[in-house]
């Protein structure tokens, strides 16, 4: 809690009403604006900086959630210094780094807004297109997503891949997850209390927002550039990214391996009548070891991605059931005193 005293009596600061005398009610706080860090102090000042002016823009209350997941660079200590200069800005530093996607669902777990925006701290995804979203909101909608119109930046097979994910993930999943999205946007509060009690360790945020329903729409916008830094999705997190939402959402991975097991059974058949026939008639065409040396290790490819396929599942069920927590928190600066989930941390207050 942030209140300044002047001759007994408190003046507005922030998220908070002054009254005359030692009385203050604090304000219910109305916007919160949720960014998971990692190593990102090339743009946390100017995220700030953005955020700020955007929100200042809508007359009423905001905070900033900032996410330090496990960051080895100055990211903690310029959250530090941002809140110790505006108690609009809390943040939660992680013991170690646990992933954007948890990242994203401690902030969910801590903000405090009856709308929650999601943004990534890298300011590819613009601050400004908050405003549009807020109307939105204001016009009924619980989810406001942005969609990119426009990728500035990235390799063509950044662009190619990205494309194929999200069509590919459009078709097979069991939800409506709309095209080229991000975790970029907002949510009603109505949303977001439903999102708290969904606690799989594998996640995919964008495809769980849509799980949960509620009226939704959409806003575009041109992804820009990083402003500092190198982008935190290599290759091979895109991979598990990608199986991440696909075994989370679609059954399609051993739908299609049971697919491909009855079409090899049902070519199996006849080639085997063909085989016998020529055998019978003295041709030589599938005499020798070579033949049947490639079959077996065809047949012992396919069984191999089957079960590779039924393990991603398995081992989703075996993160489940070890029953660990999402994540584990090292500090949680600026909340409100009460914990809003009883295995989190109990949250601090900053007092001035």
């Amino acid at each position: 809690m942030s209140c300044l005293k002047m001759s007994n009596k408190y003046t507005l600061d922030y998220n908070y009403v002054a009254l005359s005398g030692d009385i203050f009610v604090m304000s219910r706080i109305r916007y919160s604006i949720v960014a998971p860090c990692w190593n990102e102090e090339g743009n946390l000042p100017e995220l700030y900086r953005r955020i700020k002016e955007v929100m200042t823009q809508t007359g009423e209350t905001w905070e900033l959630v900032l996410i330090n997941d496990g960051s080895t660079d100055r990211t903690l200590e310029l959250m530090q210094e941002l809140h110790a200069a505006n108690p609009h800005v809390h943040y939660v530093d992680f013991a170690r780094n646990f992933g954007h996607q948890i990242a994203v669902t401690a902030g969910m777990d801590y903000a405090q807004g009856d709308a929650v925006i999601l943004i990534d701290s890298d300011l590819q995804d613009p601050p400004e297109l908050i405003l549009e979203m807020v109307e939105k909101w204001k016009e009924g909608y619980k989810v406001v997503y942005a969609v990119r119109s426009e990728r500035k930046g990235e390799t063509w097979f950044k662009l190619f891949t990205a494309q194929l994910f999200y069509r590919l993930i459009y078709r097979i999943t069991d939800v409506n997850i709309p095209l080229d999205t991000g975790d970029f946007r907002l949510m009603d509060r109505k949303v977001v209390n439903r999102m708290k009690q969904m606690k799989e360790h594998r996640r995919f945020i964008r495809g769980m927002t849509s799980w949960v329903g509620f009226k939704q729409t959409g806003v575009n916008y041109v992804r820009e550039e990083r402003f500092a830094g190198e982008t935190k999705y290599p290759l091979r997190k895109m991979v598990k990214f990608a199986t991440d939402a696909i075994t989370g959402f679609s059954y399609f991975p051993l739908q299609l391996a049971t697919f491909i097991g009855f079409i090899i059974a049902a070519l199996t058949v006849p080639f085997m009548f063909v085989v016998i026939g020529a055998r019978l008639s003295g041709n030589q065409a599938f005499e020798g070891q070579a033949t049947t040396l490639v079959m077996v290790l065809f047949l012992g490819g396919i069984q191999l991605i089957s079960l590779g396929i039924i393990g991603e599942y398995l081992g989703r069920i075996y993160d489940e059931v070890r029953g660990r927590p999402l994540y584990v928190v090292n500090d949680a600066v600026g909340f409100e005193a009460e914990s809003q989930d009883e295995e989190l941390p109990k949250k601090q207050m900053s007092t001035n």
